[in-house]
């Protein structure tokens, strides 16, 4: 492929990374703005609003990942996926997409954090780092659970706050092909629907 065709496609990934934040950061401002409200008037909990958010995050990876990564690089071998996407002048991976959108949400004071975790993380920065994290993945995890989330409350510091956990499945090739086959995959046997990881949303009581 030449070079002004991969400037426009990574143009246009950039777009739709900061389209994503700009979708999550005024879904947060709403339902934080709703969160405060419920605390005074009995409305929306925190769970409604971790679910709400995990609508739109479960609903954006899936669309990048399908749309946007299996399309290009599996089905029409336009551009690959990778981990070192900058230097490779290649496709994020969806994990590293929904990590850029988390961190830049994360300096907006939005009202929450969300966070991609695994109990086999290839980076090692993406295990669980609570109890409550721990306990949130082995749920998700565990097949009697299918379709089921995990919710808590844990103190962090001198914060409470209401943390969520929900499934990240493997939803195309893509995604078991990355993880089954990269050299530091603590797990290689991974198939389609097989659940991956856990998207963990927290916000403040």
């Amino acid at each position: 492929m030449n070079g002004p065709s991969c400037k426009r496609i990574e143009a246009s990934s950039g777009v739709q990374r900061k389209l994503r934040v700009t979708v999550l950061t005024v879904t947060a401002a709403l339902a934080s703005s709703a969160l405060g409200c419920a605390q005074k008037e009995g409305g929306i909990t925190p769970q409604q609003m971790t679910d709400a958010l995990h609508a739109v995050m479960e609903s954006d990876r899936t669309v990048y990942t399908k749309n946007v990564v299996n399309r290009l690089q599996n089905k029409e071998n336009v551009i690959k996926a990778s981990e070192h996407w900058e230097d490779d002048k290649a496709l994020p991976l969806p994990a590293q997409m929904f990590r850029m959108g988390a961190e830049m949400v994360a300096t907006k004071n939005a009202g929450f954090t969300y966070s991609l975790l695994s109990k086999w993380p290839i980076n090692k920065q993406n295990k669980a780092n609570t109890e409550l994290e721990t306990k949130g993945l082995d749920f998700v995890a565990d097949a009697k659970n299918t379709g089921k989330h995990f919710y808590g409350e844990e103190k962090l510091g001198d914060k409470s706050y209401f943390t969520a956990v929900y499934a990240d499945t493997a939803v195309v090739e893509a995604c078991i092909t990355c993880h089954n086959g990269h050299k530091d995959s603590p797990r290689r046997d991974f198939q389609l629907g097989d659940v991956m990881g856990g998207v963990v949303i927290r916000v403040p009581l």
